[in-house]
């Protein structure tokens, strides 16, 4: 077992070249500007980087499956040769990995995974920040995919092109002449380490979106329950069946920590017991009880899983699997407690020199969660050497923020566009030829290599928001396009980030349904229910309590009931003794209506919104409205 070391404060660590404040505002927004960069498919009327254009719009077309005459509609393009019907699927859209151009399911599906439970524990930080909606259109462009890749319960395509051709070329992707082949698992060629990390991202993003878009959020669901059940029932790793992926991202650590994983995010998602007691009654056998794992990321989700059971302990929901999810705290605990184990000289996480940014992000996303979960509970980490206050914790987890945005021996953001001294020359085809909307010349094969990536010059596009490999074990960095294990970006590098600089940019401002111990309901204060006027009905309930210095918060679920035959238009609420935060409203003035996506409620239908507060419901009185 690996030696463990008391954490320390960054304050204790040897002092970086400069020390200064960061503006985590500013580099949330641009991390998230890097999800746009990688988009593949048909770009929106609102993206916002502008040298970017569509690709892969042929994506599936040249992929050929068997398939019975009852085809489900959501397969698009059909023919007949020699009486075997070859189904054609639209898989335009997901994003790019890295810095090629190929869509690889594994990590695409984690990165989602990590973008939702961001905004899962920090959606309010988020939105102070501006960037809420952005976060949330980030997550719906990999759901959106995710669903023309799973056209059947047991059928999920898992990787768009071929890594080989892929490399052997240098092209924007809005030039790409590569094999587009589609690759998939089903229940003869099995991939449960796929199946199942897809089925956690259409989770967490299920979660997402309840606040947003209900039939969208049950639709997620849906996939992430059939996807979870085709992992477990058809075992097997992705990467036996879709071996073209085995250069690039070859699965590991097997198939267990996926299939816990995608139990515990379907768990949070349904509050379903079927979830619970598998992670209860599988962690032995899954290794979730047993592994101490010190790294965290597109591969190995133990720390993931042991990080989220432990705080369903922490909430009183171990039930008959207490002793059990005791042992996952305990792996849980091991991480946060290693994480201080090896450090370059600067104070950085070291595991590997192939971007190791990627288990930097990570590990510091897990520990700003579990910093507030320990916060929650009113308890501390304890190490071998000690305990470890939750504040403690966080501090190593901004140390790792603060060297990546610049507070390091190099004096180098490693985040490009962030502050004056970033990587120019990132090892990505996109950046590193000239935009197609100023020069539309196609750029060939080799071509590319010939004119562009051997060039020693900065990027003509600046790829805002990436976070590249980084240094090595020394701190050392090399900014060159050919050195890929410092200079490549990732979006699995990012999308932890985007969490963790939120809870530092606005902290625990105000009250945070995010930062929440989910505790058994309280039968007190009680629901509010039929207010109302005529055929529109309020019904309020708690659905879920915790305790933050010594004060006890509610979260208020209201829902708004048209008991009418006709459409609801132009519903005007007042909404007295709030005193906290609301979400799923729009507010002008004193009076509130409906959301700004929302232009009518259905007869017989129900919205929702939902707010926070340290005191009893709030009093709903519907104002005004029109059936129309």
């Amino acid at each position: 077992m690996a030696a463990l070391f008391l954490l320390v404060i960054f304050l204790l660590s040897p002092a970086p070249a400069v020390l200064a404040g960061h503006d985590y505002g500013e580099a949330l927004r641009k991390s998230i500007l890097f999800f746009e960069a990688q988009r593949s498919g048909y770009l929106p009327s609102n993206q916002r980087v502008q040298w970017r254009g569509d690709s892969g719009l042929s994506d599936g077309k040249i992929s050929g499956v068997s398939a019975p005459l009852n085809i489900p509609t959501i397969l698009k393009r059909i023919r007949i040769d020699d009486n075997v019907v070859i189904v054609q699927v639209d898989l335009v859209g997901g994003y790019y990995d890295a810095g090629d151009n190929v869509k690889f399911g594994l990590p695409m599906a984690f990165t989602v995974t990590m973008l939702s439970w961001s905004i899962i524990e920090y959606g309010d930080q988020i939105d102070s920040g501006g960037e809420l909606q952005h976060a949330v259109d980030a997550v719906k462009w990999g759901t959106d995919y995710f669903i023309k890749a799973h056209p059947q319960p047991y059928v999920l395509y898992g990787e768009v092109g071929d890594g080989n051709t892929d490399h052997y070329c240098w092209q924007r992707p809005e030039d790409m002449s590569t094999s587009r082949a589609a690759y998939k698992i089903d229940a003869d060629h099995p991939g449960s380490d796929l199946a199942a990390e897809t089925a956690a991202a259409m989770a967490a993003a299920s979660i997402v979106f309840r606040s947003y878009n209900l039939s969208y959020s049950a639709e997620l669901l849906q996939h992430a329950r059939q996807l979870f059940e085709f992992a477990d029932k058809y075992r097997g790793k992705y990467d036996s069946s879709i071996t073209v992926a085995q250069k690039y991202y070859r699965s590991v650590s097997g198939y267990a920590d996926e299939l816990l994983w995608g139990a515990a995010w379907l768990y949070k998602a349904t509050n379903n017991e079927y979830y619970l007691d598998y992670l209860g009654y599988n962690g032995d056998a899954l290794g979730g009880t047993g592994w101490a794992i010190t790294e965290f990321g597109w591969d190995v989700k133990y720390a993931g899983v042991q990080t989220l059971v432990a705080k369903f302990l922490m909430a009183g929901k171990g039930g008959k699997h207490t002793e059990i999810f005791k042992r996952y705290n305990e792996k849980a605990e091991f991480f946060m407690c290693s994480c201080n184990a090896k450090r370059t000289p600067g104070g950085l996480i070291f595991r590997q020199r192939w971007n190791n940014m990627q288990f930097v992000t990570a590990a510091s996303f897990l520990m700003s969660v579990y910093s507030d979960y320990l916060t929650s509970a009113s308890t501390s980490l304890t190490c071998p050497n000690g305990p470890v206050s939750p504040s403690q914790l966080l501090a190593l987890a901004k140390s790792q923020v603060d060297y990546i945005l610049g507070d390091n021996p190099r004096a180098t953001s490693y985040m490009v566009g962030y502050g004056k001294n970033y990587p120019q020359q990132v090892h990505h085809r996109a950046s590193s030829i000239v935009s197609h909307k100023v020069d539309p010349s196609f750029v060939s094969c080799r071509g590319g290599y010939a004119s562009w990536f051997s060039r020693k010059a900065s990027d003509p596009n600046t790829l805002t928001g990436a976070v590249v490999g980084g240094p090595d074990a020394y701190d050392n960095f090399v900014d060159q396009r050919d050195n890929y294990e410092q200079t490549e970006p990732a979006t699995y590098n990012t999308a932890p980030l985007v969490g963790i600089l939120a809870r530092l940019h606005v902290g625990h401002n105000g009250y945070n349904q995010q930062l929440s111990v989910e505790l058994p309901e309280t039968k007190d204060p009680k629901p509010a229910t039929n207010q109302g006027q005529g055929l529109i009905f309020v019904e309020q309930k708690v659905t879920n309590s915790w305790i933050a210095e010594g004060k006890s918060f509610y979260r208020y679920s209201a829902t708004v009931s048209n008991k009418s035959s006709k459409k609801l238009k132009n519903l005007k609420l007042r909404i007295l003794n709030l005193h906290g935060p609301i979400w799923g409203l729009t507010k002008s003035g004193d009076d509130y209506f409906f959301p700004k996506w929302m232009e009518f409620l259905d007869a017989g239908k129900t919205m929702e919104f939902v707010y926070i507060q340290p005191a009893s419901p709030a009093q709903v009185l519907v104002s005004s409205y029109t059936l129309v």
